[in-house]
């Protein structure tokens, strides 16, 4: 019985269906290669390796040159996604046990890739460096945080302007891996993982209703990926280019983010201590 439970369990089913699409092939994107070629059209040599070195903020590199290169990567993730989930809708019906889980691996892949290429453009340190077998907590935990932010959730939002708050006090080589695995973030994850699991599976059921019907179904399942993926990529591009940490003046912190902020599993600094999602003051994932 405790093994059903555990199975359906929607921030275990969403965190299963993460790692996998991470770990499919091309999903990871290689932080240096992605910013040379991102930046190659609007900036020099020396800005491009001073932004693979430390960051595109410690370059000085303007937001307008970021939103441009952050739309260029949208754009062409959203033609690709939405392509490949056309395809797979063409087989009908008696293909549907076989298309949904591929269509659902292959859209939520995209979904880490413009995660990551966003995330790179606006300052945020490699996030799989590393860790080529599986997809650490931290990771996790973060991209779990990025999901939340697609999907409009506030404690998401909340809890990804903490996290850049803290890096944005040190040089951010690395994600901050007991603000994403202990404390206040963490139960924010967890929290934002179960709403995406809920809706998950809703957007399993939709897709598998788009697919019911051959070549119509692959209109209508392309169509919703569009309409679905590239609101989302937005979604998650204008919350991190107004976060401190995009800032073309930051440079490396005078004050560092050290362990010893970290007390029995919280953060002893106030700034991170309360996360409101609402007037209300809850926590819990906002309804899109």
């Amino acid at each position: 019985m405790a093994k059903v439970n555990v199975v359906e369990n929607p921030e275990s089913r969403f965190s299963a269906v993460l790692a996998s699409a991470a770990n499919l092939p091309g999903v990871r994107i290689n932080r240096e290669a992605y910013l040379r070629k991102a930046l190659a059209r609007y900036c020099s040599e020396e800005d491009i390796r001073r932004a693979v070195e430390e960051s595109p903020a410690a370059a000085g590199i303007p937001l307008e040159v970021l939103s441009k290169a952050a739309d260029d990567s949208i754009g062409y993730e959203t033609a690709k996604a939405s392509a490949l989930s056309a395809a797979a809708g063409i087989p009908g019906f008696i293909a549907l046990p076989a298309t949904v889980p591929a269509d659902m691996a292959q859209y939520f892949g995209h979904m880490l890739r413009i995660a990551q290429k966003l995330a790179y453009l606006y300052s945020w340190p490699d996030l799989f460096s590393g860790d080529s077998d599986g997809v650490d907590d931290a990771t996790k935990g973060v991209l779990t945080l990025f999901f939340g932010v697609m999907f409009g959730t506030q404690s998401a939002n909340a809890a990804v302007g903490q996290i850049a708050g803290m890096m944005s006090k040190e040089v951010a080589k690395k994600l901050p891996q007991k603000a994403l695995t202990q404390g206040v973030v963490y139960p924010i994850v967890k929290k934002v993982a179960g709403y995406l699991g809920v809706q998950m599976t809703k957007q399993t059921f939709a897709k598998t209703v788009s697919k019911a019907i051959p070549l119509v179904g692959a209109v209508v399942s392309g169509g919703l990926t569009f309409a679905t993926y590239r609101p989302m990529a937005k979604r998650l591009k204008n919350h991190l280019a107004g976060l401190e940490l995009t800032k073309p003046s930051h440079r490396a912190a005078d004050a560092e983010f050290v362990d010893a902020e970290f007390v029995d599993g919280e953060f002893v600094d106030a700034e991170f201590v309360e996360v409101h999602d609402s007037p209300t003051g809850r926590t819990e994932p906002a309804s899109t």
